[in-house]
């Protein structure tokens, strides 16, 4: 069977169908084996934020902004530990605080500080006073939700806190703390989260990224006009931006995202 790229206009105009198919049996996913990417947290580093924060807090007993702020300014790596307690992306955390605090965080300065702390999780955080205000609402809210614990809800929905550690408020961190969790809930929830849910969705650029350089030489090569998107980028009349669009957004033609 031939490939698009084998086939003349008219062939592919006669027989889509053939050509869909042959390109999507060439099609590998490879998801055993990923990239650390700039941003990777092993282990140590991560237990040493955890370690922090529950040091300061004795335990997890005592859990508010005059406590944890200092922490996560001294020791950034703990400002992932506690969006990993909460179980949110950077996104939802900063949409949650916003609507708690009343302090606009947008999504970008939500990405932007946690991959800044990611990149450099020893060097201490020396914010600006609009980045400041940002991380204390962050921090405030999210005291304030592991607190409180799960709120009722309607037996059809499931609330996102609804977990061994944060279903009962700072009790239930502490007793996490200072027994472990059930090897089966912690199997469940890793069933519910996928693991490494969240590092593969941090380096999906990587993944796509030496696609996009092969899509970029192949369409430069043969003299295609195309308009490659930026990250975060927002075009009109898209709700999500594609990887390439010829040749333009203007007049689309062809989309491309690359995976």
């Amino acid at each position: 069977m031939k490939l698009p790229f084998e086939a003349t206009a008219e062939e592919i105009r006669t027989n889509p169908e053939e050509y869909v198919s042959a390109v999507f049996g060439c099609l590998e996913s490879e998801f055993l084996v990923l990239p650390k990417g700039e941003g990777f947290i092993d282990y140590p580093t991560f237990e040493a934020g955890y370690e922090a924060l529950k040091q300061a807090t004795r335990g997890f007993a005592e859990f508010n902004e005059e406590l944890v702020l200092p922490v996560c300014l001294e020791t950034p790596i703990a400002m992932i530990v506690l969006r990993s307690i909460l179980g949110f992306t950077p996104p939802e955390w900063a949409y949650i605080a916003s609507q708690q605090t009343g302090m606009e965080i947008t999504q970008g300065a939500a990405r932007a500080l946690d991959r800044k702390i990611r990149t450099s999780p020893h060097s201490r955080l020396r914010p600006g006073a609009l980045t400041l205000a940002r991380i204390k609402s962050l921090v405030v809210t999210a005291c304030k939700l592991a607190s409180e614990g799960v709120p009722i809800v309607n037996s059809d929905k499931l609330h996102r806190l609804n977990k061994a550690d944060t279903m009962n408020g700072l009790a239930g961190l502490q007793r996490a703390a200072q027994i472990g969790v059930p090897y089966a809930m912690l199997l469940y929830e890793r069933f519910l989260g996928r693991p490494f849910a969240g590092h593969r969705d941090s380096v999906s650029e990587l993944v796509g990224g030496n696609l996009e350089t092969l899509i970029e030489d192949i369409l430069s090569g043969a003299g295609i006009s195309f308009r490659k998107t930026k990250r975060a980028e927002r075009i009109p009349n898209f709700d999500q931006a594609p990887d390439f669009i010829v040749p333009d957004e203007y007049a689309p033609k062809v989309v491309i995202e690359a995976k």
